[in-house]
């Protein structure tokens, strides 16, 4: 709960507010369609919220109103008069139950904090729930742990991975995990197998870890997106994404890929999707995990440099910029002869040398959550640049150990060494691919969806009062979707239209195909109508237990369940093209599920995992949960997975794969 406006919203989401009255059209914001939050002003006129600007220039380079050329840094603050009339607006008091004040909006975090009842009765409540360990414990950036027993990126060999709390699994590729795709263990025309005519690559390997994350704040979220479950092809639950400065992002030992075995005990294995986010939403102080990671192909060099790894220590160190342009100060490199980012430096006077807990020679595991094993000194300096305030580093340090001279790998200066301090080179974000079609899928497995139409008489001026996500320019391009239903719009007074409801089109212009900034702008213009008629469509659960989960959220930032996306008729699934290369002897590195079977009929392809240090893992446009439309633009609608895995192991070196890509659950 943010202790400024009373309400749940992501970290780096604007705050919430509930307004007494109709705000002037002229202090919206017209990427939010909210009262403006911190006003910045463009050379062009427009006006707009630091965070909505901030987070549209990331993406585009103009302006979203006019798409006159616009870059942020020639933004600036708006008059100190605009700023005054949006702190004067009226709100209400978020705890209406025992609150019933209004005030001005500067004055509602004051109010929270010394005079409200419903804040404070919620706060000895928190209080109450909160655990005694929790406060006997370190401050999780300047935490140090110590790992004797192994690198965290590759185990030296299968009787090493065993520690008192983890037990291993080495998984072979041709046996245990069905459906890898290219492995590197396959026969060569002369019969022999790659793994002995090149002595390179022997087998996948796994491991077990029970991994514990601390919460102050027991009703936190984790800060992770969630796929699978028992009621998919997939089966286990896995983690799909790590989001910037959340709980499981500071920690730094889970990512993407990860299999979530047990919660708290509770073997989650063999759970539905709803149930294992009911279990992982469980608020507390302290969460045992038992996790299953994938660390990559074992080789020889591994196993010759496994005594090296011992005496290693896993250090946790966060630094906290203040503004999003202040540099760190760090000089990072790769090295030909280890995997990973090293840190070549510190500059004098710079943040991270002022801190003192980073080191020469440190290896960089992670940033934000995001893995950075086997990443490159430009990625970690675009994570870095891009986060606003905390950044959360996760290295490995051997003690006493020198830094070698840097050696170029082939590429230029600017790629071997980078620094986080805007020596990096600059990578735009890729543009989406527009060119994305359609398919057939009638996988609604626990849901089914519902079309309806709602009329409504309105006052000119009424706003219709709901708050939207989605678009088709988003990363998985979503339909546009109902986030929120306001309690001062002709929406809410009319009750049909709920949260979560796919908007398909307002007096008759089809939203389907917009981007967010069009499906604003439609919906904007068609409100100052009187009269209104939206299409919808509600996505039900064929379970009545678990219908309601998503509305309960106590606490968490709401958004659709990754199994209700499933449920979305063919026409709204929009796919596309991830293009992979590979070399001779590599795997395409995934895993696949699904297809079709006699007794289940037709299922969708899923990724189910994704091996580090490999094509698909390289390329990061993959994900875990992702449905395999096509290969190679051969639909595989209808294929068994004896027919796809062939496919795709008869592609040498390129393969273009087709993909519909859901966000997953939050937790």
């Amino acid at each position: 709960l943010c202790c400024e406006c009373g309400q749940f919203h992501l970290l780096l989401d604007n705050h919430l507010y509930n307004f007494q009255d109709e705000v002037d059209d002229e202090l919206i914001c017209h990427i939010c369609l909210q009262p403006l939050l911190q006003p910045m002003d463009t050379p062009c006129g427009h006006t707009y919220c630091f965070k909505c600007l901030e987070n549209f220039m990331q993406e585009y380079n103009f302006c979203p109103m006019d798409r006159k050329k616009l870059s942020f840094q020639q933004c600036h603050k708006s008059s100190l008069l605009v700023r005054n009339l949006l702190d004067k607006l009226i709100v209400f008091c978020p705890f209406k139950a025992e609150c019933q004040q209004t005030m001005q909006r500067c004055e509602l975090e004051a109010h929270l904090q010394n005079r409200c009842p419903g804040f404070k009765k919620y706060k000895s409540e928190l209080q109450r729930k909160k655990n005694p360990i929790s406060k006997g414990k370190e401050d999780a950036p300047t935490k140090v742990e110590t790992n004797t027993a192994k690198d965290p990126e590759v185990p030296s060999a299968g009787s090493s991975l065993v520690a008192e709390s983890s037990a291993a699994a080495v998984v072979s590729l041709g046996t245990a995990e069905p459906g890898l795709v290219n492995p590197a263990f396959e026969e060569t025309e002369e019969g022999e197998s790659l793994i002995q005519k090149y002595n390179y690559r022997t087998s996948l390997v796994a491991e077990t870890n029970t991994i514990e994350i601390h919460r102050e704040d027991p009703e936190e979220e984790l800060g992770m997106r969630i796929v699978g479950g028992k009621d998919t092809p997939l089966g286990n639950i896995v983690v799909q994404e790590v989001l910037q400065d959340s709980v499981i992002a500071a920690d730094g030992r889970i990512a993407p890929g990860d299999h979530i075995l047990e919660v708290n005990g509770v073997n989650i294995s063999s759970v539905t999707h709803c149930q294992a986010v009911s279990f992982l939403r469980h608020p507390g102080p302290v969460l045992h995990l038992m996790v299953l990671q994938e660390k990559g192909f074992s080789n020889k060099t591994a196993q010759q440099d496994s005594t090296s790894a011992t005496n290693r220590e896993v250090i946790h160190v966060t630094l906290i910029k203040r503004d999003r342009s202040e540099p760190l100060g760090i000089k990072l490199i790769r090295k030909t002869d280890e995997a990973g980012i090293f840190i070549l430096d510190l500059l004098e006077g710079g943040l991270a040398a002022k801190n003192g807990k980073l080191s020469r020679n440190d290896r960089v595991l992670s940033i934000n959550g995001q893995d950075l094993r086997q990443g490159t000194p430009e990625a970690a300096a675009q994570i870095i640049q891009t986060t606003e305030s905390r950044v959360n580093f996760v290295v490995l340090r051997q003690p006493g150990m020198q830094l070698s001279d840097p050696v170029e790998d082939g590429s230029t200066s600017n790629s071997s060494s980078s620094s986080s301090n805007g020596g990096s080179p600059v990578h735009h974000r890729r543009r989406l691919d527009q060119n994305h079609y359609r398919r057939k899928s009638n996988y609604q497995k626990g849901y089914v969806s519902h079309e309806k139409t709602v009329a409504i008489k309105k006052e000119p001026k009424e706003s219709l009062g709901i708050t939207i996500g989605g678009g088709r320019d988003n990363k998985n391009k979503l339909p546009i979707y109902v986030t929120s239903v306001q309690p001062i719009g002709c929406l809410f007074r009319d009750g049909r239209i709920k949260r979560g409801d796919v908007l398909l089109s307002i007096n008759g212009i089809d939203l389907t195909h917009l981007n967010y900034y069009e499906a604003v702008s439609a919906l904007k213009s068609n409100a100052a109508s009187h009269s209104v008629i939206l299409k919808a469509l509600e996505i039900l659960s064929l379970n009545s237990t678990e219908s309601s989960l998503d509305i309960k959220e106590q606490g968490f930032s709401w958004s659709p369940l990754w199994i209700t996306w499933l449920g979305l008729p063919s026409y709204l699934h929009c796919c596309q093209d991830i293009v992979l290369t590979k070399g001779n002897l590599e795997s395409w590195g995934f895993s696949i599920v699904g297809g079709f079977e006699e007794s289940k009929g037709n299922q969708p392809f899923f990724i189910k995992t994704i091996v580090p240090g490999t094509p698909a893992f390289r390329d990061r446009k993959l994900k875990c949960g992702d449905e395999i439309v096509a290969v190679n633009g051969v639909p595989a609608i209808g294929m068994s997975n004896s027919e796809l895995i062939p496919m795709l192991k008869e592609q040498k070196n390129k393969v273009t794969l087709t993909v519909v890509s859901w966000p997953g659950s939050l937790v």
